[in-house]
Order: structure tokens, then C-alpha cells, then sequence
């Protein structure tokens, strides 16, 4: 874990993208830090679309999974108000992935943000996107903090600037 990374802990939920408990889901275990997050996955074949190629819906989900959790390492919890991906290569099953992104703006409650999944090996874009989120409130993002059991590690504090 590298310099300004927020090692951060979160109960067991049923989130499809990040949730422990969803037995369908991704499973993703994501990184934060101020302003951007990340996930190393790779994808079985349960995600599949076309013969050994991974579903688009998948890969929609596992960027807006990583674009709302950039969100987080700014104090912002919130939801996607619009998504739009590029789909730049196939993405073929079982191999190494990286997915990334970053806040690139922020408008008061709006919140724009970059993502990309790219082979692990290579470095190669494989789908890019953009989304725009809604930032909750901070008593929402309080309470949403407290639902799901959010915490930094070593720390009894939920997110900087959570009430």
C-alpha cells in the first residue's frame, strides 16, 4: 500500500460490486485515497458474455463501483446521476485487471469522475468512462457510514468531514 492510501474497513454487505455477502457479486476489495480508488480483480467465467469475453454490463459496474468509491476518499459518499463508457477492447475472462479512477471535478453536490480498466500485465486501456455523481449530504453520508460499518483502520473517526 502506497503513501496516502486509507486503509479502511466496512462491514458485511450485499453490494454487487463490493459487498461480502453477495454471493453473485464482484467482491471487488477497493482502495482509497484522497480523491481516487482502485481494485485489482480478475474475472471468472459467470461473468461472461460472448464466449470467454467478459459481459459490458460487468465492466459498467466495476467502473461505477471504483468512480463512486473515489468519491469516498474526498469525504463524499453519493450516487450515479450518469455513466458513459467507452468499451476500447475485448475484455477476455481470467485475466489481471486494474481498475482506477479520480475525481476530476467537483460542482457543489456534483461530482465528476475518470475511470479506466486496463490489463494488469500490459498496462493496455481496455474501457474508459466518465460519471457524474450526486454527493449526499453529510447527515446522509453519515448514516450511510454508519450502516455499513465504514471506518478507517487504526481510527475511530468514519470519513474526514462526515459529521
Amino acid at each position: 500500500i502506497g503513501p496516502g492510501v486509507r486503509p479502511f474497513e466496512i462491514g458485511d454487505h450485499r453490494c454487487f460490486g463490493c459487498g461480502s455477502l453477495n454471493e453473485h457479486g464482484l467482491r471487488m476489495t477497493l482502495h482509497v485515497e484522497v480523491g481516487a480508488a482502485w481494485s485489482d480483480l480478475t474475472l471468472e467465467p459467470r461473468f461472461e458474455g460472448w464466449a470467454g469475453i467478459a459481459h459490458g454490463g460487468i465492466l459498467c459496474t466495476i467502473l461505477d463501483e471504483v468512480m463512486a468509491w473515489s468519491l469516498v476518499g474526498q469525504g463524499n459518499w453519493g450516487l450515479t446521476a450518469r455513466l458513459a463508457v467507452d468499451f476500447r477492447r475485448p475484455v477476455p475472462l481470467g485475466r489481471a485487471l486494474h481498475a482506477d479512477a479520480h475525481v476530476a471535478r467537483t460542482r457543489r453536490r456534483l461530482v465528476e469522475t475518470v475511470g479506466r480498466i486496463s490489463d494488469q500485465a500490459s498496462g493496455v486501456a481496455l474501457a474508459t468512462a466518465t460519471a457524474t455523481y450526486v454527493a449526499a449530504d453529510p447527515e446522509r453520508t453519515a448514516e450511510l457510514q454508519a450502516r455499513y460499518g465504514f471506518r478507517y483502520r487504526g481510527s475511530e473517526a468514519a470519513i474526514p468531514g462526515a459529521a
